[in-house]
């Protein structure tokens, strides 16, 4: 980015460095708009993939290579 914010002129630049100010200061997290149910199906899943309970995506495209080429 460095190369271009030297081509920038202020007003840009402060266009800019709001954009970047107000995402900074977000208040609401995309988490706490998850619902529950959402949250616990995600913790699940990461359990899962922690304790190595996971399949190659490899794998799941043979399985489902029949129902792919139609």
């Amino acid at each position: 980015m460095g190369q271009y914010w030297g081509r920038l002129n202020a007003h840009r630049k402060e266009v800019v460095l709001n954009g970047v100010r107000t995402f900074a200061h977000e208040e609401n997290d995309w988490w706490d708009n998850v619902e529950d149910s959402a949250k616990e199906s995600i913790e699940k899943g990461l359990q899962q993939a922690k304790a190595g309970n996971v399949i190659a995506h490899e794998d799941v495209m043979k399985k489902y290579k029949k129902w792919l080429s139609k």
